[in-house]
């Protein structure tokens, strides 16, 4: 089935968001003056079980959709998630399945994980340096719980790849350091614009470092060379580097340079809401009609209906100054 939007966007990337809980507070997701002890996440029976999300999973493959991301919160906080990778990996017409973590908790669950079937992890990373890494996290956390939960993810054969989000006058003197990093370990990095996603994380416009800055600093010491984006839905203006395999440097400029026409992307929340652009302020609920024991074939039309009817394209709106301001918080509906 080759199901397009009003721009003609095919549906091909599903993320589903497994927990809206994280052990960190990244400043820019998730910041601890509002996410506190007090603040009230989804209770368990809200959030949808691994049945409904394989259910899900294989309607939306039937639709289009090739390649499924586990996101949260932090998904290696839920429990057995290696049981809902195995149900995705069963999935006829499934040719990728990766996860975003924070990695705090991969070192432990890496191997399990690429057992049931997990492909490749992306990692947060925004500093090496504790104290900046800490700032950034919200918790103290170190850097080297992390590091070690990538070289465990890779010893296990799973493939990586490193996102650090570039805020102006946070963490701009870690930028070569992680890049140094990631050709040592020959994977590859994407540095992503300070977002202003949801509605928390006090976003301005003069918090952003544009990406030609940091490919400025970056071919001070590294041959870039641009390459075609040849996958479809591709966020990222990728180049590679001569002589280094495997490392490879990304730039995500959804607020210089937005990229709303590629996106082919849905989102299901932990709560079971479909958003289809990550500055969405409505969901529609799935999971209410799933749970009345509504058929697969009229799940499949609510959902045909959805993304016929879309034409989100947020930061192309951001730039024109037409941007709506409400917006579902991002650790809510997954990065």
């Amino acid at each position: 089935m080759n199901l397009t939007d009003t721009l003609q966007r095919p549906l091909r990337d599903l993320r589903i968001s497994v927990t809206d809980r994280c052990n960190f507070r990244c400043r820019y997701c998730m910041p601890a003056e509002i996410f506190g002890p007090d603040y009230q996440f989804l209770p368990r029976d809200e959030i949808l079980r691994f049945g409904e999300i394989e259910t899900l999973a294989r309607i939306f493959v039937e639709m289009g959709v090739r390649k499924i991301r586990l996101t949260g919160g932090e998904p290696l906080l839920r429990r057995d998630l290696d049981v809902l990778v195995e149900k995705l990996a069963s999935i006829d017409g499934v040719e990728d399945i990766a996860m975003t973590t924070n990695a705090s908790l991969l070192a432990r669950n890496a191997e399990k994980l690429r057992a049931a079937g997990l492909h490749r992890v992306t990692v947060s990373l925004d500093a090496l340096d504790d104290a900046i890494f800490g700032k950034m996290n919200g918790v103290g956390a170190k850097a080297q719980k992390v590091v070690d939960g990538i070289d465990a993810a890779l010893e296990a054969g799973l493939g990586v790849k490193v996102n650090a989000v570039v805020q102006k006058g946070v963490n701009e003197s870690e930028l070569l350091p992680l890049a140094r990093f990631a050709a040592e370990r020959g994977v590859p990095i994407r540095y992503i614009e300070y977002m202003d996603t949801g509605n928390s994380n006090g976003w301005k416009h003069e918090q952003v470092v544009p990406s030609y800055k940091v490919l400025e600093l970056l071919r001070g010491e590294f041959d870039l060379v641009e390459v075609e984006n040849a996958k479809l839905g591709e966020t990222a203006k990728r180049f590679h580097v001569k002589g280094l395999d495997g490392f490879e440097v990304g730039f995500i400029s959804s607020v210089s340079k937005p990229f709303c026409r590629e996106c082919n992307r849905i989102r299901i929340s932990a709560q079971g809401h479909l958003y289809t652009c990550l500055f969405a302020a409505d969901g529609y609920d799935i999971k209410t009609p799933l749970r009345n024991g509504e058929g697969n074939e009229a799940l499949q039309a609510r959902v045909q209906s959805l993304w016929g009817k879309r034409d989100d394209r947020y930061s192309e709106l951001r730039s024109e100054g037409m941007a709506p301001i409400a917006k579902k918080e991002m650790s809510y509906l997954g990065g």
